[in-house]
C-alpha cells in the first residue's frame, strides 16, 4: 500500500466506505486506508505552517485478539493521530482492521500495541500512540461532560442552511479581551460518502475579543447538513473562528458518539502552553 496516499485512488470515494466488505479472516496491515489532509486543508487555505497543532484522539470500543492458547483477550485501545502527519485514516478501512486480529495469536498485549503502532504510524505517515485499556482497568475509565458555558442554552431562531456560514462570526474588539470556554451538543454533520449522521459535542476555549453567542451557536447548528469527516470539521471551525473573530488563542475540541466501535475526537489548538484535553467520554459516547 501506498502510505503516502497522494494519488486519486486515496480519495473518499475509492474507500471502504459504503460498500459491502467482508470481516477479514486474518490480521491484515494492508486494509487501513489513508486520505490525505492536504486537499480539504486546501479548500480552508490551509498551506504551508499549519496555524495550529494537535492531535486525533480515537477510541476503540471492540478490540480483541488470541493469546498463545487460542483464548480471546479483549481490551479498549486508544489511539492519537498527531494533527500535522499527512494521512487521516478512513474509519471502516480502521475497523476492518481492527477486526483482522480477532483471530490473531499473540504472545501479549505488548505485541499487540507495537504491531497497531507500526501499522498506524505508516498509514498516518507520522507517530502515532496506541494505549490499551484491559479489562481489569475497565472500571477506572470516567465519563465528564465538556466544561464551559452552554451554548445550548440560547434561544435562538434557525434560518435554513446547507453548509456552515463562517462569516456570520463576530466579535466585538471595541469591549476588553475576554477568555472564555463554550460548549454546545448540537453540532451534527454527515459522512462525505455515505451521508450517515455524525453526531458531537464541541468546545471552544479562546482569548480575544468577545464573540457573539448566538451567532457561533448559529454556525455551529449550520453543519446540520455539512458532508465532512469529523477531522475536517474541527479544522473548518478553528479556521473560521481564527479568520473572523481574530482571537489571539484559540483551541478547538469535538467529541464525536462511536460509529462502528470507533470515536473520533479531534483537537486543534494555538496556545503554546495548551495541554492535551480530557480524555473522559461523554454521557453520549
Amino acid at each position: 500500500m501506498n502510505h503516502a496516499a497522494t494519488d486519486m485512488g486515496h480519495s473518499p470515494e475509492t474507500s471502504p466506505l459504503g460498500k459491502h466488505s467482508a470481516y477479514p479472516a486474518a490480521y491484515d496491515p494492508a486494509l487501513l486506508f489513508p486520505i490525505p489532509r492536504a486537499p480539504k486543508r486546501a479548500e480552508l487555505q490551509i498551506t504551508g505552517t499549519l496555524p495550529f497543532f494537535g492531535v486525533d484522539i480515537w477510541t476503540a470500543y471492540e478490540i480483541s485478539w488470541l493469546n498463545l492458547r487460542g483464548k480471546p483477550q479483549i481490551a479498549i485501545a486508544t489511539f492519537m493521530v498527531p494533527a500535522d502527519s499527512p494521512n487521516i485514516i478512513e474509519s471502516k478501512s480502521f475497523k476492518l482492521y481492527l477486526n483482522s486480529f480477532n483471530q490473531a495469536r499473540l504472545d501479549s498485549s505488548a505485541a499487540l500495541v507495537e504491531r497497531m503502532r507500526l501499522d498506524l504510524s505508516a498509514a498516518a505517515g507520522a507517530p502515532v500512540q496506541v494505549t490499551l485499556t484491559e479489562a481489569t482497568q475497565f472500571g477506572q475509565l470516567r465519563f465528564n461532560e465538556l466544561g464551559g458555558l452552554s451554548l445550548d442554552r440560547l434561544d435562538i431562531e434557525i434560518e435554513a442552511s446547507a453548509h456552515p456560514d463562517g462569516s456570520i462570526l463576530r466579535a466585538d474588539h471595541e469591549q476588553a479581551t475576554v477568555e472564555e470556554t463554550f460548549v454546545s451538543h448540537l453540532l451534527k454533520s454527515n459522512c462525505p460518502v455515505t451521508s450517515q449522521p455524525d453526531w458531537g459535542s464541541v468546545q471552544i476555549h479562546y482569548v480575544g475579543a468577545p464573540i457573539d453567542q448566538e451567532q457561533l451557536l448559529k454556525y455551529i447548528i449550520g453543519f446540520r447538513d455539512h458532508n465532512e469527516f469529523h477531522e475536517q470539521c474541527v479544522e473548518r471551525i478553528f479556521s473560521d473562528i481564527l479568520q473572523y473573530c481574530r482571537p489571539q488563542k484559540l483551541a478547538v475540541y469535538a467529541r464525536y458518539t462511536r460509529r462502528g466501535g470507533l470515536d473520533i475526537n479531534p483537537w486543534r489548538s494555538n496556545f503554546s502552553s495548551a495541554r492535551l484535553p480530557s480524555l473522559d467520554r461523554n454521557a453520549r459516547q
